[in-house]
């Protein structure tokens, strides 16, 4: 039998992350490389056991495979624990039947009898898809001191770009007075993270009743929430005042990783006290040619350069060869960029070729339209052949010729 703990997390994993594109074609999105050593799932997944919640329930379902892989035995973030540590929960056969998990909350509800053998008091529910630093245990005190049934991490957003968030309306005393989905003119800009701690005993019984509720689609946002809110429980939001971004798009996930170049942005992966833990492959030191010219990068191991990279983020072995020039882009893994190849305002998958004389993105600055610009991506293990064009907004998930568009 399992040891009573405190708090549990269960991390919802299983997104199938569409607006990625290529980049989810066979992976989920939380498993997306980030950061020139990451994969997105690898901050939530430290934010755990860096704030002392060791039993932790990763609920995958869309394309799991790699993302079961990477986790393994959760030895990576010190979560290959004798009692609690990490379980991968996939959704499995009960007695009435195989079922897809159908929302946030019914992926909840159908490990109920996981998060009962911890007898825990309380349950923190986080996604995988956000690249954020944070401090659990902070918000649970806050969560105990308020006597809360549900608490809400928050944060302030732009208010020209409050509309794209579920929002919360506050009283003086940051109880929650009223919510509002995305609205077209937001009241507030205090915008729901998506990171949230109930009490279990609450919780467990709201997922009964939703699961018993033909009409409910079975969301945490949608449904849950709003119903805990109309019955009058205590529900508080929590002020959270460092980075955070939702990577959900491809323009996110380039400035987001860009964000590690930029001093003035507040993500400091170097920080020994609060470390970002990953799966790190093995591989030789970087190499960097004296007919180099390296400025403001990332270069991770294993990776070898000859030409020019600038204001970039190489993942592990990956080539750039002389005369090649990669500038605002990320490369992930195993990508090799050919002599006379420049990618440029770019992410660029897992081993992929970018052969001699290519061009990949174009500088926004050179276009006659910028409404015309966007990030250029090229999909796992493409070859963009020789003289060939990718142009900006361009997704290629198969290989490149000259004089194709």
């Amino acid at each position: 039998m399992a040891r009573k703990v405190e708090c549990i997390a269960m991390l919802l994993a299983g997104g199938q992350g569409s607006r990625l594109g290529i980049l989810t074609k066979k992976i989920a999105k939380p498993a997306v490389p980030y950061g020139g050593k990451y994969r997105i799932i690898d901050f939530p997944l430290s934010n755990c056991v860096n704030s002392g919640i060791s039993t932790v329930g990763v609920l995958t379902q869309y394309q799991p495979l790699e993302l079961n892989d990477y986790i393994g035995n959760g030895s990576a973030w010190d979560l290959d624990r004798m009692n609690g540590g990490v379980h991968i929960l996939s959704p499995y056969q009960q007695i009435k039947g195989t079922e897809w998990y159908k929302g946030t909350a019914n992926a909840i509800y159908q490990n109920i009898n996981f998060i009962d053998r911890y007898s825990p008091e309380y349950v923190a529910v986080l996604s995988g898809d956000h690249i954020y630093k944070m401090d659990y245990n902070k918000m649970l005190e806050y969560h105990k001191e308020k006597g809360a049934a549900c608490t809400i991490a928050m944060l302030e957003v732009p208010w020209e770009e409050a509309s794209r968030f579920g929002l919360m309306i506050t009283n003086d005393d940051n109880s929650i007075a009223e919510f509002e989905e995305k609205p077209k003119n937001p009241r507030s800009n205090k915008a729901s993270m998506g990171v949230y701690i109930f009490t279990w005993s609450k919780l467990r019984q709201y997922l009964i009743d939703d699961e018993n509720d033909p009409d409910s689609s079975n969301d945490f946002g949608h449904d849950v929430i709003p119903k805990m809110h109309a019955n009058g429980e205590k529900m508080f939001a929590y002020l959270f005042d460092g980075y955070w971004k939702d990577v959900g798009t491809i323009d996110s996930l380039w400035e987001a990783n860009l964000d590690l170049l930029n001093p003035k942005v507040d993500l400091d992966l170097s920080d020994q006290s609060w470390k970002i833990y990953s799966r790190t492959p093995v591989a030789p030191p970087h190499y960097i040619a004296d007919t180099a010219s390296v400025q403001n990068s990332m270069i991770s191991e294993g990776s070898q350069v000859f030409g020019e990279v600038e204001y970039s983020i190489l993942f592990n072995d990956v080539v750039v060869e002389e005369g090649a020039a990669v500038k605002y882009s990320i490369v992930m893994p195993g990508t090799v960029v050919k002599s006379g190849a420049t990618v440029q305002y770019s992410i660029v998958a897992e081993n992929a070729v970018i052969e001699k004389g290519a061009v990949v993105g174009q500088c926004p600055e050179q276009m006659e339209n910028r409404d015309d610009w966007g990030v250029a991506v090229v999909g796992q293990g493409v070859n963009v052949s020789e003289g060939a064009v990718v142009a900006p907004k361009a997704m290629v998930d198969e290989d490149v010729r000259k004089g194709d568009k």
